[in-house]
């Protein structure tokens, strides 16, 4: 039994749900090529915008503009105000395969990370079990500095799949590396580049390859694991506190006014998913 309530269910592949500064909920359908923004309170919803190269992780600009990762042609786009959407930043020359999760910070910075590799072509033909054997080594890809005039940069070298982000407390950027099975965690300096890379959590002993990522309030993690039907809550240097059931696998999870909200499938491959509308957001009430 499920310790979520579903709160929308007909999604093909919902992720990077983000509270928007409206207060609304927004997040990203993969196949159906839309973002939305959902009232909690109310329950409507509407679509914000169509990205046709298929749309991921979700942040503002200080100003209030939405920046949309566009993923198969590694853009960051931006909607304007009269509703356009046009590009702000070209990851071509960083990412090395679909850009993917995004987090902007106040200062309208933008992280951007990538899948480095066809990860579903390689399930597809071997499945998941030989990315989950110890010796198996996930290529390596830089993550994205996006400044706000548009601007690339690489930010880090050599990531495994870089995926969700949060800032801690602290300022400090955790990065989840889904295919090192765990979270790494970078310094900040006021530039907004990033240095003093280290461990934040390994998580491989537990079986989690972290995929979407929240922070809370006291710098504790809240990790989808994307190959279970939890959420998990961990802290730095591995601990697990507390364990929420979602009534299918969780991609993606953010806290929004005291809730949990969590992109829940049965599957992330595209053959399972893209042609069928079993996606769900599930709610937690923290």
């Amino acid at each position: 039994m499920a310790d979520t309530t579903v709160l929308r269910e007909g999604l093909r592949f919902g992720e990077g749900p983000r509270q928007g500064p409206d207060g609304r909920l927004h997040y990203s359908d993969f196949y159906d090529h839309e973002v939305r923004a959902l009232d909690l309170g109310t329950g409507e919803e509407e679509v914000v915008c169509e990205v046709p190269e298929q749309p991921s992780g979700l942040g503002w600009l200080p100003d209030g503009r939405l920046l949309v990762v566009s993923m198969k042609d590694r853009k960051v786009l931006r909607l304007e105000d009269g509703g356009a959407l046009v590009e702000h930043a070209d990851l071509d020359g960083v990412a090395t395969f679909h850009a993917n999760d995004m987090l902007v910070d106040a200062h309208g910075r933008a992280y951007v990370g990538n899948f480095g590799f066809d990860l579903h072509a390689a399930i597809a033909a071997g499945g998941e079990a030989p990315m989950l054997q110890p010796d198996w080594v996930a290529p390596g890809t830089p993550l994205a500095l996006v400044r706000p005039d548009g601007s690339v940069e690489v930010a880090a070298e050599d990531l495994k799949f870089p995926n969700g982000m949060g800032l801690l407390p602290d300022g400090r950027l955790v990065v989840a590396e889904t295919l090192a099975f765990g979270l790494t965690v970078f310094d900040v300096d006021p530039d907004g580049r990033l240095s003093g890379r280290r461990v934040f959590a390994f998580l491989r002993d537990h079986g989690i390859a972290p995929d979407g990522i929240a922070v809370d309030d006291d710098g504790g993690v809240w990790v989808a694991p994307a190959l279970q039907p939890f959420v998990f809550r961990v802290e730095e240097g591995g601990e697990i506190t507390r364990k929420v059931e979602t009534g299918q696998v969780c991609f993606a999870v953010a806290i929004v006014d005291g809730r949990l909200v969590c992109c829940t499938a049965p599957s992330s491959q595209p053959e399972v998913v893209s042609g069928a509308r079993l996606g769900r957001l599930e709610v937690f009430d923290l």
